[in-house]
């Protein structure tokens, strides 16, 4: 897209209704810039463009020969100059986007090519294979690389902190000691299973071009024997798939992207519990970690000394705005018949769902970044609680020892601590049968007892090890795409060496148009029935 455009949207962006538009993604040059060429209106004309073009390549194949390579030339380089402006120009009289796409294609081409545009192609055909490009390059080109460098700050982070004890939490309250490694790793972990599974679900997105119904009815009249090889080869072309069981209605079988969307929803998920976790870790009463503030940021309008964990607040905010969006996905799996256009206007916010996501991914990681933390607060909280936590080591080391009735006695000493106000192992020493076992604990079994900090299991153990294995199993998932190891700079080559598909058809976008005039002829108008 044009630097000019770009400026023109980003300085122009208040007029709109989405939050996402004017405050967020639309405010972020950096974010605008990796998403506008996938999410945008514009970026998905281009798509469709791009299936009509690979359609016209197809239909002039020595496999085919339905046209010339000249005529086929033709509609290509119409595929090049057509602006979304003209397609929603056009679509103002007819009401259809699809239609006005092809036929601001025709106006391109000469009476001789006009014929072969959009041959055999129904709506569809075009808008859900485009759908199914669309959607994956972005998660490729864009969430995948962004997960990635979440990850990589989490797994740095988790290594750092993999020994330093902090009180471990259930329900709210005190537990038993881990790390705050350990706690960091569960989320390396659960973020590295959502990477494959967004992965695997993008790699997984079908097209199709089986006509108005499904049963390739148009492509029989030319080719009765093997229709559906044309389809196979067509979507080859643009590097996917038909239905795994090579069948359709009018429409992809909707399971290929709800199981998409349901991968960035649950990763979405993860997010949002790492974000909270963070979060009432900063509480005045705990404050074991505080986010970054810019000397010249505010945290309240009335309250000077406000530093507020805004950052990781933001994400779950964001998540619950989104979330729900996956019962419209799940609605949208019902199409009665061979297809109905109750779909039509809910799909199309699909797409913000992937802007808001990847979105509070990039917040989530330079908050991350950035993220202060206080051992030795996380130490006093430890202490705090060192005459309960005791409870469950001194429980299990009686009970190893032989004594019948170690956890009913132990927690009558816990009740007994808790109305004298005296320690819990003080009482213990006060045990003449529980003194005994104690006597023939070794050191290390005595130092647990007396340190909170020494019973922290396997925690920095667990931690290096899922850390190791999130960088063994995300070099594997993405070593067909990145080259080496993992690291900033090779995520930063990748970023710079990926393009939309339509770049590589020689469609980049090309339109002049300013923000104004795209508001007023981007928008189908009021009562219209799109497809």
């Amino acid at each position: 897209m044009p630097d000019k455009l770009k400026e023109s949207q980003m300085k122009d962006r208040f007029w709109a209704v989405s939050p996402l538009d004017y405050r967020y993604y639309g405010a972020d040059k950096e974010v605008f810039d990796r998403l506008n060429p996938y999410v945008s209106e514009r970026a998905f004309i281009k798509y469709q463009l791009t299936i009509e073009a690979a359609l016209a390549k197809q239909l002039a194949h020595k496999d085919w020969h339905v046209c010339t390579k000249e005529q086929a030339n033709e509609i290509v380089q119409a595929c090049k100059q057509v602006t979304t402006s003209e397609v929603m120009e056009e679509e103002r009289s007819l009401h259809h986007v699809v239609r006005a796409l092809v036929n601001c294609i025709q106006k391109k081409v000469s009476p001789s090519a006009r014929p072969y545009v959009h041959l055999f192609a129904t709506s569809n055909d075009i808008t859900d294979t485009a759908t199914a490009l669309r959607l994956k390059d972005l998660t490729i080109n864009v969430l995948m690389p962004d997960l990635v460098e979440l990850e990589q700050i989490l797994i740095s982070l988790a290594r750092e902190y993999a020994d330093t004890p902090q009180i471990g939490r259930t329900h709210g309250k005190h537990a038993e000691p881990i790390t705050f490694g350990f706690a960091l790793a569960t989320y390396v972990d659960r973020i590295l299973g959502r990477i494959k599974r967004l992965v695997e679900s993008a790699d997984n997105l079908r097209g199709k071009f089986s006509g108005s119904v499904g049963a390739y009815n148009a492509l029989s009249l030319r080719y009765p024997q093997d229709p559906a090889l044309f389809e196979k080869q067509l979507l080859e072309s643009l590097g996917l798939k038909p239905s795994e069981g090579g069948i359709s209605t009018q429409i992809v079988e909707p399971e290929y992207v709800t199981d998409l969307a349901y991968a960035v929803v649950s990763s979405f998920s993860v997010l949002a519990n790492l974000a909270d976790d963070i979060r009432n870790l900063h509480r005045t009463e705990i404050g074991e970690v505080q986010e970054f503030y810019e000397d010249e940021e505010v945290g309240s309008s009335t309250m000077p000394h406000k530093a507020n964990p805004k950052n990781f607040e933001h994400v779950k905010s964001m998540w619950k705005a989104t979330m729900p969006r996956i019962v419209t996905v799940f609605m949208d799996q019902i199409s009665e018949h061979q297809r109905d256009l109750t779909n039509s206007a809910s799909e199309r916010f699909l797409i913000e769902l992937f802007v808001a996501f990847d979105y509070s991914v990039t917040r989530l990681t330079s908050a991350l970044r950035k993220l202060s933390v206080n051992v030795e607060r996380m130490r006093a909280n430890l202490e705090m609680s060192k005459d309960w936590t005791v409870a469950e080591p001194l429980y299990i080391l009686l009970a190893l020892n032989g004594l019948p009735d170690a956890y009913s006695r132990t927690r009558e000493l816990v009740r007994q601590s808790e109305k004298l106000g005296i320690s819990l192992i003080d009482l213990v020493q006060r045990d003449q049968r529980i003194r005994a076992i104690l006597d023939r604990l070794d050191s290390a079994q005595l130092a647990v007892l007396k340190d909170p900090s020494k019973y922290v299991g396997a925690s920095g153990q667990r931690t290096r090890a899922v850390a190791d294995n999130a960088e063994l199993n995300m070099s594997m998932v993405l070593s067909q795409r990145i080259k080496g190891s993992i690291s900033d700079l090779s995520l930063e080559h990748f970023r710079e060496q990926v393009k939309p598909f339509y770049h590589y058809m020689g469609l980049e976008p090309n339109e002049s148009a300013t923000t104004s005039e795209a508001r007023e002829s981007d928008n189908p108008q009021s009562g219209a029935e799109v497809s």
